[in-house]
């Protein structure tokens, strides 16, 4: 059986997490229709593996999703780390109201979330976008008062610019920004992952399989998943076809190493530093255990500079969101 290893995130403000997480916005939205049995059992089967680094948000859902997690992990929380998210402003019936980084707002919105989770501590809570109308200082102070009065342990951002953050971490110790990372998506090893390294920051990639497709198994155009509308372009027409073709080299260096393409998609990321723990997505038992093989794949330099120039940055088409405007930039 594999092992999964545990990483430390963060310096000034530590936590320990297994090397692989898991998200869980896929179980209740976005990727076609919600299964909340497959979702219980991926989640109490990624514990039973060492999968124990749990990623939420209020607004997956909207709202249910947290109560998924709640439900999984009842009687288990002392193996679990824990993490969710504020910022993204949602009704009930879905209606988006924006994005929200006032303090009052923060202190309502975790309340809510522990709540929904059914527990008295959030491990991680990330501000989940940048509120471009408040001041990142108004929402980290807000988020500290949290940690104080023992609501949270630690602090994380989200798509955050190197600025962001460093203005952030000089209010209080930021942890962990979670941010898209993967073969297709590696524009944050220009400026913020050596600033994440100055500064003491853990990083948490999610979307590392590029949404599915460094899987090779991509099947865009099922109802109701997102992926299959203009918001993800990568996705879609030329773009896909283009894209497919890079995942086709990847696979063919797969094939080398004995494992699958999303497997060694994930140990690229997981080769990239002991301070990044990569959150891959799935509401499946079966793909989650195959997410797990990663941590078994050992990449030589070879092999990585193998992958580099399978994928150039370059060569990657379509932008990751079709509307750029609520990224931190």
């Amino acid at each position: 059986m594999t092992t999964i290893p545990t990483r430390t995130l963060g310096t000034a403000s530590a936590i320990e997490v297994s090397a692989l997480g898991l998200g869980c916005m896929g179980m209740s939205e976005f990727y076609g229709a919600p299964d909340e049995a497959s979702g219980l059992a991926t989640i109490r089967r990624a514990l039973d593996l060492g999968v124990t680094f749990l990623d939420t948000a209020d607004m997956y859902g909207p709202f249910t999703n947290e109560r998924l997690v709640g439900r999984a992990i009842a009687g288990r929380r002392d193996e679990v780390q824990l993490a969710t998210k504020f910022g993204n402003e949602r009704l009930p019936d879905g209606t988006r109201l924006g994005i929200n980084g006032r303090p009052e707002y923060v202190r309502a919105a975790c309340d809510a979330s522990l709540q929904r989770l059914g527990v008295d501590v959030i491990d991680l809570y990330y501000q989940h976008r940048v509120d471009k109308a408040v001041p990142i200082e108004e929402t980290v102070g807000a988020m500290a008062e949290l940690v104080t009065a023992g609501k949270v342990r630690h602090l994380g951002l989200s798509e955050a610019s190197a600025k962001t953050i460093r203005r952030a971490h000089a209010v209080h110790p930021i942890t962990a920004l979670q941010t898209e990372y993967s073969l297709f998506t590696r524009d944050l090893e220009d400026e913020i992952l050596p600033v994440l390294r100055e500064l003491g920051i853990g990083l948490v990639p999610y979307s590392p399989l590029g949404r599915g497709i460094l899987t090779g198994a991509l099947k865009v155009g099922a109802e109701a998943d997102s992926r299959a509308s203009a918001y993800f372009p990568r996705l879609n027409g030329e773009n896909l076809d283009a894209n497919l073709a890079l995942v086709a080299a990847v696979s063919a260096i797969a094939e080398t190493k004995g494992c699958t393409p999303g497997q060694l998609a994930l140990a690229w990321v997981l080769a990239q530093g002991d301070d990044i723990a990569p959150i891959p997505g799935t509401k499946r038992v079966a793909y989650l255990e195959e997410n797990v093989g990663a941590v078994s794949v050992q990449l030589t330099a070879d092999d990585l500079q193998a992958l580099v120039e399978a994928v150039p940055r370059e060569a990657v088409k379509g932008a990751r969101y079709g509307d750029m405007g609520s990224i931190d930039a």
